[in-house]
């Protein structure tokens, strides 16, 4: 099972802010690509994302058990 933060837009897009799936070992790259598919979030390539609390690549791997963070970018004045 991973844990999926959502803050922001992708949280509004999808309705809540954190899901559960039940996931093998991944690359962030591959579950951004599920994520897009099953939730149709188009914004994932422009994202940080962050892997238990530390930020992540899109080719580091994500494990069961896993908490992953998905950021947008903070505009602002």
């Amino acid at each position: 099972m991973v844990t999926i933060l959502l803050f922001a837009q992708l949280q509004e897009d999808v309705g809540q802010n954190r899901l559960e799936l039940e996931l093998e070992q991944t690359t962030v790259t591959k579950l951004k690509e599920t994520l897009q598919e099953k939730f149709n979030l188009t914004q994932l390539g422009q994202v940080m994302t962050a892997i238990n609390e530390e930020y992540a690549l899109n080719d580091d791997l994500v494990n069961p058990g896993d908490t992953v963070a998905f950021i947008p970018p903070v505009s602002g004045g």
